[in-house]
């Protein structure tokens, strides 16, 4: 069973020595953080973060949109076929004619899942963006996810003197 996240940051700091100070006095606090992930030379790659890919966020939106598009297309396809009474697929016989246009539906609706989750951009991607550009120049980044319902501990945070904290969801 997976922990539901409350808040999630990006801690972006100037050394690995500030960095594992501040990774060792997260992970000493109780309750424990859900993630608590240093990423950088060394460290686990940008690329492996699965939070920070923006690639996985759209494969994520096109599941969820093929879930409902799918069938709303075969439902479409279907009900097309019998409004118009057209004999578009008349070597299919009379009932499967019918069949084939839903089915036809149904591959446009997955179709429209891919452009639909691939036509929007969200504030999350601008902002792992930035948090990408920031690494190349030479920063570390820690992953901060704490329980939902635990205040992200803020002043432990400013203590290491960051130079900047990204929030990943509002």
């Amino acid at each position: 069973m997976t922990t539901p996240v409350g808040a999630s940051v990006v801690v972006v700091l100037a050394d690995r020595k500030r960095l594992h100070q501040l990774h060792s006095q997260l992970a000493e606090r109780q309750p424990p953080m859900v993630q608590l992930l240093a990423i950088g030379e060394g460290e686990t790659a940008f690329a492996d973060v699965a939070r920070l890919n923006p690639a996985a966020a759209r494969q994520r939106r096109q599941r969820s949109m093929a879930r409902w598009l799918i069938p709303f297309g075969f439902f479409a396809g279907l009900t097309f076929t019998y409004m118009t009474d057209l004999d578009t697929f008349a070597f299919a016989g009379e009932w499967s004619q019918h069949l084939v246009g839903a089915l036809l539906g149904m591959g446009s609706g997955w179709m429209g899942s891919f452009a639909a989750a691939a036509s929007v951009s969200s504030e999350e991607d601008d902002r792992i963006r930035s948090l990408r550009n920031r690494l190349e120049e030479g920063s570390w980044l820690l992953l901060v996810e704490t329980p939902f319902g635990v205040e992200m501990p803020w002043a432990l945070l400013q203590q290491a003197k960051p130079r900047a904290v990204v929030r990943l969801d509002d």
